[in-house]
């Protein structure tokens, strides 16, 4: 079993390196506005850091070590840590994952502190949010609806990409406390 597990993390190694790479690639080629965002809720970003800083792995692990503590297929770790990656509070290189000094703080955190540390990094390293934030903060209602920016995505990305970028930037920045959005009107809002 042990044998198994270990030709499944060199294989995983493997097939995630490229991909991996291309993250950052792909920010430059589209000036980082168009980022595509990988299909990662707060909550299993949260569970993910959280499990990482425990005994035994103490901020360093084998994807395939967490996805079974974490009772996932690695599949379904692999958007959790590109996440990470992309918020910067963990290095993620073949196939491990590795938690930075802010992912440390995170996981250290209370709700509050955490909230914060999200913002500045959502504000930094996700230039959608930052648009979103920068256009709502120009306008004299402090209000956008959602086509204006799934629109600019789309220039960049295909319309799928764009509507799931969108939709996860959207709840990455309302746990953050960034913004607000009315799921009725489809209307972004500064939050209050």
């Amino acid at each position: 079993m042990e044998h198994h597990a270990s030709i499944v993390d060199e294989i995983y190694a493997v097939l995630t390196g490229p991909t991996v790479a291309s993250i950052g690639a792909l920010s430059q080629i589209h000036g980082g506005l168009a980022q595509p965002l990988p299909q990662a809720s707060v909550n299993r970003i949260i569970g993910l850091i959280q499990t990482s800083v425990a005994p035994p792995y103490d901020g360093h692990a084998e994807l395939a070590t967490p996805a079974r503590s974490l009772s996932l297929e690695v599949d379904d770790l692999f958007p959790i840590a590109k996440a990470l990656h992309i918020l910067e509070f963990a290095e993620l290189k073949t196939g491990a994952v590795k938690l930075t000094a802010a992912g440390r703080v995170f996981a250290k955190g209370d709700i509050d502190q955490r909230k914060r540390l999200f913002k500045e990094h959502l504000l930094r390293l996700v230039p959608i949010t930052a648009r979103i934030c920068r256009v709502l903060a120009e306008r004299h209602d402090h209000r956008a609806h959602r086509i204006r920016f799934q629109l600019e995505l789309e220039d960049h990305l295909t319309r799928r990409d764009a509507e799931r970028t969108l939709r996860i930037a959207t709840a990455w920045a309302r746990y953050a406390e960034l913004i607000a959005y009315d799921d009725e009107t489809r209307t972004f809002s500064t939050a209050l």
